[in-house]
């Protein structure tokens, strides 16, 4: 059994971890030399589904930003519980500033998920997601929901991206036998094509998109306190961000991951980055510190040579709040009636869509580009 697994209780439910203390966490990012390339590229076997034995949330998410002004996400989660349950869900966002016709969220629950044989491939009732052969392109075909009907296909304009070997920051005493992971892989900047008919309206898919999948192998409110988020997608760059602040059982400590693309070629890969919320608001019903502006900064080396450095820096008001979501009232019912009451946590996501511009500097050349940003801001505990 995990180590993590305290009492009976705590292995399905949020209650307070021991404190540990940060000699238990070994991010991803420590094992990067300095002034060394930090990323590579992936290879198949980093996009097999792990589908894991105990509590762990699995995810591939794909963000859309469109010619029409959508801007779309849709994702797979898989959620186990403590071993003794798993559920899969498909969830769409399809959202348009001056469009609320065309503007739905739905989550709906799968049945008879199951990979093909190499497990890049996620199949359920109504739903594929599959990769090709080569590597370069996704499909993803969803009938699940009448509501947001999907079918398009990805595919990848720049290089796929990890931080190190295989991405994964691990917790525990001894790395070499890890109580949990957390673990990201990315397509920074892909293109997107096809239809997603929205309450029987049809939209035509046409734009960037951005790819991740991820996991976090051990219970998600043991791993993290917060999050941010960030996905810029100019016409000629893209900029991608994940921030998490470890509980105080780790120290809170906090890692930061990223990635900044033009066109066809990674400018850099990063991970001494930071995520401001440089003015809030509190949030008058969880009393939250809603961010009402942000910066962004991005901060590296290229791969070309290792040496130039590379900066970028999103610096805006986030005044588009898209959605704040009540993470406690889409958690599966099953997961709900262990958890409610007990995880002592009231987690909330803040999802935004906003117009911004990002400044980029590699060497001695700078230049700027407005394009969309969709960040998220989450609180658990």
């Amino acid at each position: 059994m995990l180590k993590w697994v305290q009492s009976g209780l705590s292995a399905v439910a949020g209650t307070a971890e021991p404190v540990y203390g940060p000699e238990a966490f070994h991010a991803i990012t420590e094992a990067i030399p300095e002034g060394t390339n930090p990323y590579s590229e992936l290879v198949r076997e980093d996009l097999a589904w792990r589908d894991l034995s105990f509590t762990n949330v699995e995810t591939q998410t794909f963000y859309f930003t469109l010619k029409t002004g959508h801007v779309c996400f849709a994702q797979v989660i898989l959620s186990n519980l403590a071993g003794i349950h798993t559920t899969s869900q498909f969830t769409c966002r399809i959202y348009h500033p001056d469009k609320p016709e065309e503007s739905v969220w739905t989550s709906t629950n799968l049945n008879d998920y199951h990979f093909n044989e190499d497990r890049t491939h996620f199949m359920a009732d109504n739903v594929s997601i599959e990769l090709n052969d080569d590597m370069t392109a996704y499909s993803i075909k969803s009938t699940v929901n009448k509501d947001s009907i999907v079918e398009v296909i990805i595919v990848r304009e720049a290089p796929s991206f990890k931080i190190g070997k295989d991405g994964i920051t691990k917790y525990g005493t001894d790395p070499e036998k890890p109580w949990g992971s957390m673990r990201h892989v990315f397509w920074p900047r892909s293109n997107v094509s096809g239809k997603i008919t929205v309450k029987g309206v049809d939209i035509a898919v046409d734009g960037k998109a951005m790819f991740v999948m991820a996991l976090q192998g051990m219970k998600p409110q043991h791993a993290a306190a917060r999050w941010n988020f960030a996905n810029f997608q100019g016409p000629t760059t893209s900029a991608v961000m994940m921030e998490f602040t470890t509980t105080p059982a780790y120290g809170s400590q906090v890692v930061n991951i990223g990635v900044v693309v033009r066109d066809d070629k990674i400018l850099a890969g990063t991970i001494k980055d930071k995520a401001e919320h440089t003015t809030t608001k509190q949030d008058t019903e969880n009393d939250w510190p809603e961010p009402t502006t942000i910066k962004f900064s991005w901060s590296g080396v290229s791969p070309e040579d290792n040496v130039t450095p590379v900066e970028a820096v999103i610096d805006a008001k986030i005044d588009n709040l898209v959605e704040r979501v009540d993470v406690m009232a889409e958690i599966p019912q099953f997961v709900k009636k262990i958890v409610a009451g007990v995880a002592g946590t009231k987690p909330y996501i803040y999802q935004y869509c906003n117009p911004a511009t990002i400044k980029v500097k590699v060497g001695d050349k700078e230049y700027e580009e407005v394009g969309n940003l969709y960040n998220e801001a989450t609180f658990i505990s």
